[in-house]
This record gives structure tokens, C-alpha cells and sequence, in this order.
């Protein structure tokens, strides 16, 4: 069954002329068509949904909903897509589908961008957060990380997390690219192919191309491990080749 409704919608009994506290507002050039036997209903042309809590532009949006309208579970919008949320939340993307239930977003685009109170993730091709798991996914060249204190840039980023305190809390990360990868903090600027991070044990693993600058220390090799509590490292390389340090001193 199919529902044709065009111009303006408002859930909750509210007014064309404005919308009001508790109310959401939908508005679409094309109409919204509902489709109660599939629960979904459909959106198209300059979608723009208001709410207390979101405001969602993009060309086309289908929300799945359970029980009625009101209890949607799935947002998925397409083309231009731009999503505000009042606990912080932005996205942008081509494709963006937003599981209200299981608080899981992913993006895709050539310019994807998604950022929260504590995470920054920009890419290329695709984003994926999973807050219910506390797991993230960023594909594509140009990728990047951005944290308070870290800066992480590769072909893929891949790692989970744990909310402590109201703060999320990397646990484990793995970064790779096929030129070089890097991370970035206040104090140290390592390169490789591929970076290993594990909370739970304080240490960076990096592998092949490996270059860690600090301070005045730029130090070469193939394999590394650095101390995340004390900054401390050691670096080997294999037997064909040697460790390169070089120390600017003026």
C-alpha cells in the first residue's frame, strides 16, 4: 500500500506555518510516499527533516520505521547529504545510512566526513562507526583520523574503542597504506607501511619504512616499538641494512 502525501509533513500534529518543541518537520519537493506493508516511507527532491535533536539535508531519504511512523530504526539518504545532530554529531557524504537503534553509521563519498565530540574521520571512500560495538572502519586514500591528541593518516584505519567517563577511548588500532602511513601526537611523528597501536599493553608496533621523529632525533629503520607511557623505542632493521639516526643539534 502506497500513501502519497506532497509539499510539507509534519508528525505530531503540527502546524504548516511552523514547527514547535516535540514536533518533526519534513519537507520535500516531490511528496513522501509511505508504504505501511514494507514500513518504510520515501523521500525525495531537496529533502530537509527538522527535528529537536537532527536536522538532515539530502536528494533522497528512506526511513524504515517498527510499529508506526514515529519509530524509525533505519535512515538511509542519498545524495548531498548532510546530517546535525544536537549532541554534536555532523556527517556528510553521497551515501550516509543511519541505524537509529544500533547507533551505527556508515558513510561513503569522495569527500566523506564524520565527526562527534571526540573522533574526526575523513576519507575518500567510506566511514563506518559502530558505537553499540565501539568499532570503526575508515577506507580510502587520504584517510584520517583526528583525535584531541592524535593525528592518524592512511589508506585504512581500522579499530574499537571503549566510552570511559563519557570519553571515548581508542583500545586498539591498525593503520596501513601502500606508500606511508602516519601517526602524529604532540611529541613523536611516526611513519610506515603499516602501525599496530594496543592500549592495553602502551605500544605502537610499526613496520617497514620506518621513520620516528622526535624532537631533535630522526631515527630510520624496518621495524619499531615505542613505549606510549614513557616515549621510549627501540628500532631494528633487517640484516641487509642498518638503523639510520640522525640528531639536529644546533
Amino acid at each position: 500500500m502506497i500513501i502519497r502525501i506532497s509539499l510539507i509533513f509534519i508528525f505530531l500534529l503540527g502546524h504548516v506555518q511552523s514547527k514547535e518543541l516535540g514536533q518533526t518537520e519534513i519537507t520535500t519537493k516531490d511528496g513522501i510516499e509511505v508504504y505501511q506493508k514494507e514500513k518504510y516511507y520515501l523521500l525525495k527532491n531537496e529533502v530537509k527533516i527538522i527535528s529537536d535533536n537532527l536536522k538532515l539535508n539530502a536528494d533522497v531519504v528512506k526511513a524504515y520505521f517498527d510499529k508506526d511512523l514515529y519509530d524509525i530504526r533505519l535512515i538511509n539518504s542519498r545524495g548531498n547529504v548532510e546530517i546535525e545532530s544536537k549532541e554534536g554529531l555532523q556527517v556528510m557524504g553521497e551515501i550516509v545510512d543511519y541505524n537509529v537503534k544500533n547507533e551505527d553509521i556508515y558513510v561513503e563519498g569522495k569527500n566523506a566526513f564524520l565527526k562527534n565530540n571526540q573522533f574526526t574521520m575523513i576519507s575518500n571512500k567510506s566511514i563506518k562507526l559502530d558505537n553499540a560495538l565501539g568499532e570503526f572502519k575508515i577506507i580510502g586514500s587520504n584517510s584520517e583520523l583526528i583525535t584531541e591528541e592524535t593525528q592518524i593518516k592512511g589508506e585504512s584505519i581500522i579499530g574499537n574503542y571503549s566510552n570511559i567517563n563519557g570519553e571515548n577511548i581508542i583500545k586498539k588500532l591498525i593503520v596501513t597504506d601502500k606508500i606511508i602511513s602516519n601517526i602524529k601526537t604532540s611529541k613523536m611523528d611516526l611513519y610506515a607501511i603499516k602501525a599496530e597501536y594496543d592500549k592495553e599493553n602502551n605500544l605502537i608496533k610499526l613496520f617497514e619504512k620506518v621513520k620516528v621523529i622526535r624532537e631533535d632525533e630522526t631515527i630510520t629503520g624496518d621495524y619499531a616499538e615505542i613505549n606510549t607511557l614513557d616515549e621510549s623505542y627501540k628500532i631494528e632493521s633487517k640484516d641487509s641494512e642498518r638503523v639510520k639516526v640522525i640528531l639536529n643539534n644546533e
